[in-house]
C-alpha cells in the first residue's frame, strides 16, 4: 500500500504518532487527526442467469482474455448497489439478486475487490462501449475460458470449489 506523506483534508505534511493499539499512525497536526490508509475499493461479479446454470463471460478493452465484469464503487455508494449499476451499465441485464463471495486485496492498483455473484433476469445482453464481446458459458466452460492466473480466475475458482487460494498478493 502506498505510504500517504500529506493530509487528505489540508495538505500539510504528516508526521508519526503513536496511537494505542494501532502503533506509529500517519498524523495531521493542522487537522490534530489521525490519516489511515486509503484504497480504491471495487466489486467483480459473477453473473448467472435465472438457473444458475451460466455464467457470462467479458472482454473488455480490446484485450484477447476473458474476465468477470468489474468496476468501482462510487463515493457513498454501497458495495452491492454498485453491483447492480455495473450489470445494468455494462450489460443492459437486471440483477434480481446479490450474494457476497470474497475479499481480496490486490496490490497492482491499491484496490480491495469485493466479489459477488449476482443473478440475472434474462439472457440477451444489450452491451455499453466498455464491453467488446460477450458469451455465455457452463460453469465447467467459464473456468476454463476464464484468463489464467487473474484474480477474476481466482474469485471464479473459489466460488465454483469453496477454496480461495490468491496467488496475486
Amino acid at each position: 500500500m502506498v505510504e500517504m506523506n500529506y493530509c487528505m483534508q489540508c495538505g500539510a505534511k504528516l508526521t508519526k504518532k503513536h496511537l494505542d493499539g494501532e502503533g506509529m499512525i500517519p498524523f495531521c497536526e493542522k487537522c490534530d487527526d489521525f490519516r489511515f490508509p486509503v484504497f480504491n475499493t471495487a466489486v467483480s461479479m459473477i453473473v448467472m442467469n435465472e438457473s444458475k446454470s451460466k455464467i457470462i463471460l467479458i472482454k473488455q478493452y480490446n484485450k484477447k482474455r476473458f474476465i468477470l465484469v468489474a468496476g468501482y464503487v462510487n463515493k457513498g455508494e454501497d458495495a452491492e448497489d454498485t453491483c447492480v449499476r455495473e450489470v445494468r451499465e455494462e450489460l443492459g441485464l437486471n440483477v434480481t439478486s446479490v450474494h457476497f463471495n470474497h475479499s481480496h486485496y490486490f496490490a497492482g492498483s491499491n484496490t480491495l475487490m469485493l466479489n459477488f455473484t449476482v443473478t440475472v433476469s434474462g439472457e440477451t445482453p444489450k452491451p455499453n462501449r466498455e464491453i467488446d464481446y460477450w458469451e455465455w458459458f457452463s460453469k465447467e466452460e467459464a473456468a476454463k475460458n476464464i484468463a489464467p492466473g487473474s484474480l477474476a480466475s481466482e474469485f471464479l475458482h473459489g466460488y465454483l470449489t469453496g477454496e480461495y487460494t490468491f496467488h496475486n498478493k
